[in-house]
């Protein structure tokens, strides 16, 4: 992150954060399996970050009221809610994932991060959003960021920080 935007507002797992502040940078840490992602209107200058744990609130529909970043179908849901609310439009709005790592258990029987990425993909192709970029997959954790000002999206694994 340049020094120029020195602020941070760090996202944990399970939330979501959305700003309109141009000095503030959006950062959530650990993606591994969650994913995460950036919505940002170059018009309005909104944005939002979202970690989500688990694909579906069917699994804790009381736990997905009370905090609905903790799944993916949700926390989408959700983190959409805000920014329009606060001006963003669909027209405009730029999406960014990262995350969904398969971390593989012992049977290779959940892959939360496949279906992590599966259910993002279908609330925001519901919602009429295409992912502009992503960085997917693999075996490697990553940090994601949203850096208010420019509504760039950066992404950090293997100790190398780039633009998404």
């Amino acid at each position: 992150m340049s020094a120029a935007f020195p602020h941070r507002r760090v996202v944990g797992i399970s939330d979501y954060a959305v700003s309109t502040d141009p000095g503030e940078t959006l950062v959530t840490y650990s993606l591994g399996s969650c994913i995460g992602l950036t919505l940002y209107d170059p018009e309005a200058r909104v944005g939002g970050l979202l970690h989500a744990m688990m694909p579906l609130s069917s699994l804790d529909p009381e736990r997905a009221v009370t905090t609905p970043g903790m799944f993916t179908d949700t926390g989408v849901a959700e983190l959409l809610r805000v920014v329009f609310e606060l001006g963003a439009r669909r027209r405009t709005i730029v999406a960014k994932i990262a995350g969904a790592a398969t971390q593989v258990d012992q049977h290779g029987m959940f892959r939360i991060g496949e279906r992590n990425y599966a259910v993002l993909r279908r609330v925001l192709w519901k919602n009429d959003i295409l992912i502009a970029e992503q960085d997917i997959g693999g075996a490697v954790s990553r940090t994601l960021m949203l850096e208010m000002a420019t509504g760039q999206t950066l992404i950090k694994s293997n100790g190398a920080v780039r633009v998404l």
